[in-house]
């Protein structure tokens, strides 16, 4: 569908974990039925007169097409195993579909064209010497309890660390994001009415070699900050990081939690100092969104949950950084989601 009139560009942020809500098995058909339920709140969007750019984390699933191409290597050693940034092209593959599956589904019901959505295969430039690459802190695949996750550390050279009540799990290095090379391509296709998918997993990471080209890395990179970069560069105004709360909270999950409705630059700066936003969790979505409103003057963002997209983007919730919300005209995406889950 070409919106009629284009006004403002969003990206919006799918987590990976937000297309897997029982935190099992990365099942084609549970991710399917996560990505028709999110496509109702990015369709409205996108009616409503926005370009709309989505991207993508691949968190569980990676690790599980990591762990899959071992497994498989070890009981068939003909079988080559995956380097992480081969695993990452992968998720973009198989998550991209299903992405684009169900906004062009939804357009369809809808009875509008569904051929104006795109799914890109995108590269992510980072620095050889990143700090991260000493220093994993991503957190990718299954949960484990702790004794088996150290049994599969000391098996396969992983670094564990634990995540939340929820267990423990593998992390690799998520150095920062220095350029997407597709960026252009994204910018023609947006400027051309396409929704496009893009940036799954932070972008399949590369570094310049020597020679003038590029080598992939054993990394995944964060595609909150991702997010963040791509929306600055293409001149975006708003960015949406979707994630498993409905609100920013400081002290999460103790007594004391308060949810966060608005946040200035400063707030967020303090509270992280205090070690509120942990870097496997909640750090890198503040640190991106932060990092987006830097840009310029008069952006915003916005974090909050799938399930209650439509609500924040009417104002009703969510927490927002920068100016105060902006509001679609004439449009109220959260009666729009409602109707799309009756």
């Amino acid at each position: 569908m070409i919106p009629r009139t284009v006004l403002r560009t969003a990206v919006v942020a799918v987590g990976g974990n937000a297309l897997l809500r029982g935190g099992g098995p990365a099942a084609v058909a549970e991710q399917a039925e996560a990505a028709r339920a999110l496509a109702v709140p990015v369709v409205a969007l996108a009616d409503a007169g926005w370009r709309v750019v989505v991207t993508h984390g691949n968190g569980p699933q990676v690790g599980f097409i990591k762990r899959r191409a071992d497994l498989a290597a070890s009981l068939a050693p003909e079988l080559p195993t995956l380097d992480l940034d081969m695993c990452v092209a992968e998720t973009q593959g198989g998550l991209g579909s299903v992405l684009a599956t169900a906004l062009a589904g939804r357009l369809r019901g809808l009875g509008r064209t569904p051929d104006h959505i795109a799914a890109l295969v995108t590269h992510t430039v980072v620095d050889a010497d990143d700090e991260a690459f000493a220093r994993p802190t991503k957190p990718i695949g299954a949960f484990y309890p702790a004794a088996r996750a150290r049994e599969l550390a000391s098996a396969h050279g992983w670094t564990v660390a634990q995540e939340d009540a929820r267990g423990w799990r593998r992390v690799v290095p998520s150095p920062r994001p220095r350029r997407v090379l597709e960026t252009e391509a994204v910018r023609a296709l947006s400027t051309a009415g396409f929704t496009v998918i893009v940036g799954g997993g932070g972008g399949i990471p590369l570094v310049e070699s020597a020679d003038g080209g590029y080598r992939g890395v054993e990394a995944v990179i964060d595609k909150d900050l991702t997010s963040a970069h791509l929306a600055a560069a293409l001149g975006a105004d708003l960015l949406v990081i979707t994630t498993g709360v409905e609100r920013v909270a400081v002290d999460h999950g103790r007594p004391t939690q308060r949810f966060l409705d608005r946040l200035d630059r400063e707030e967020p700066e303090r509270l992280m100092a205090q070690g509120q936003f942990p870097a496997g969790s909640m750090g890198p979505k503040i640190r991106a969104a932060l990092d987006f409103l830097a840009g310029a003057p008069g952006r915003e963002a916005l974090i909050t949950s799938p399930e209650r997209l439509g609500a924040a983007l009417d104002g009703h919730t969510g927490t927002w950084f920068g100016r105060e919300p902006v509001t679609p005209a004439r449009t109220s995406l959260d009666d729009t989601v409602t109707a799309g889950r009756q």
